[in-house]
């Protein structure tokens, strides 16, 4: 099943974001590998592709796992976690219907 994962960066994190993400970009990019990456990306701070020194609100990921646990448990994994960059993410099942 899909599951969505909205995260939300703590206030000032931009640095441990920019120093985690190399880690952060590993997972998803083994995830797309095996399939399981429907998409991922930041939300920026502001309107703006590169919000520069603004930074990021959080992120969104869908992905494909066997289970919520196994999704949950996942997200817990996340590097940005681990680094003090996301103050929590929310694993929700996702049905996918359109494209």
């Amino acid at each position: 099943m899909w599951y969505v994962f909205f995260s939300e960066d703590k206030a000032g994190s931009l640095e441990q974001r920019k120093a985690a993400r190399p880690d952060h970009l590993a997972r998803l990019q083994a995830l797309k590998d095996q399939g399981k990456l429907l998409v991922a990306g930041p939300c920026p701070a502001i309107d703006c592709e590169d919000p520069g020194e603004a930074g990021f609100t959080g992120s969104v990921v869908i992905a494909e796992f066997d289970s919520l646990e196994q999704a949950q448990a996942w997200a817990d994994a996340d590097p940005y976690m681990a680094a003090g960059v996301y103050q929590r993410t929310i694993v929700k099942p996702y049905k996918k219907v359109l494209p």
